[in-house]
């Protein structure tokens, strides 16, 4: 008879049985809702996780029912190595899904390698259709490298081709229409993601928060779409998809329409931090307790902990009057 496998389940009875572990603070990229025009202080070498140590705490992790990881960063694929991180990960036993989030750069080179080690879910973002404004959002002139990294993905059969735009006003908001008509041609599944306003200093300029009913509405003139049902593994995203359409679009709202009731998700930073919640600054420290010797009941019993400390809800909204001050860099968003 199987063993039941140990849940992770918090004070308002959320099962987290998901985790996003950054494994890099760094990225080859300086977008404008994300990093300082001036950046950021990197980690050491000696800060960041090896990849000995992410898979011993994927490990415990899967050992107390989680059952699906994404990779983040920073930028997961300027890390040395990424690929060989994969088979690895995937060979862990209980873990049913491995996905990635990558900003493209550099994906088309590595897909191949990622196909193999058996990952069929990417998503990419891309906050611009067009050349001239994508490098002005990133700093980079980078479109038509991360557009021919979704065509080769899309040939090699991943699926699904993720593409969140993160929405900003006055910058690319006027661009939603064309996103949302990318779902229509393809299978593509294409997610608008509220602006969620930082503590830190970005730009000299403010950026501006869409309301994703606003986007809704605006979508609207592209043709008439039916919200989908909801899958166990949707998460926050809100789905839909325009009649006839080969993929579906969907609304990630953290400011506008709070979905911490059905948050399933742990956080392990690039430094070996636990955080329970993306919208606050609490962590709890694995990587140096392991370093010092801990035991893997004695490293379960922080990922307990964080569980135990997961609020009920976040206190950002809409009208600015808090902000994240944590490191999205390296919290992996």
């Amino acid at each position: 008879m199987e063993t039941k496998r140990p849940c992770l389940i918090d004070h308002y009875e959320r099962r987290l049985n998901y985790l996003r572990i950054s494994i890099t603070d760094r990225c080859n990229l300086q977008c404008r809702y994300c990093m300082p025009s001036e950046g950021l202080e990197k980690l050491t070498h000696e800060d960041i996780l090896t990849y000995e140590e992410i898979l011993r705490l994927a490990r415990i992790a899967v050992g107390l029912g989680v059952d699906k990881i994404r990779l983040t960063g920073g930028e997961p694929l300027v890390r040395k190595d990424f690929p060989h991180l994969l088979p690895e990960l995937m060979s862990i036993p209980g873990l049913k899904d491995v996905s990635i989030t990558t900003n493209g750069i550099y994906l088309k080179e590595h897909l191949e390698n990622i196909r193999r080690a058996g990952v069929s879910r990417i998503n990419i973002s891309l906050d611009s259709l067009k050349r001239d404004r994508y490098q002005q959002i990133t700093g980079f002139d980078g479109f038509e490298r991360v557009r021919e990294a979704i065509q080769l993905a899309q040939s090699l059969g991943f699926r699904p081709i993720k593409i969140n735009m993160v929405v900003l006003k006055g910058i690319n908001d006027d661009e939603v229409a064309d996103f949302a008509r990318l779902s229509a041609r393809y299978p593509f599944h294409v997610r608008f993601i509220e602006y969620m306003p930082s503590g830190l200093l970005l730009h000299n300029e403010p950026l501006r928060h869409v309301s994703n009913t606003v986007i809704r509405e605006r979508l609207e003139a592209v043709g008439p779409f039916i919200q989908l049902p909801r899958k166990p593994t949707d998460g926050p995203t809100v789905r839909y998809r325009f009649e006839g359409a080969q993929g579906e679009i969907g609304f990630i709202s953290p400011l506008t329409h709070h979905f911490c009731q059905v948050c399933n998700r742990l956080r392990l930073t690039a430094k070996g931090h636990l955080r329970p919640c993306l919208l606050s600054d609490e962590e709890l420290d694995l990587r140096g307790p392991m370093r010092a010797g801990a035991t893997d009941r004695d490293l379960e019993n922080i990922f307990a902990e964080a569980t135990d400390h997961k609020p009920r809800a976040h206190h950002l909204n809409s009208k600015d009057s808090e902000s994240l001050s944590g490191r999205m860099s390296a919290i992996g968003g």
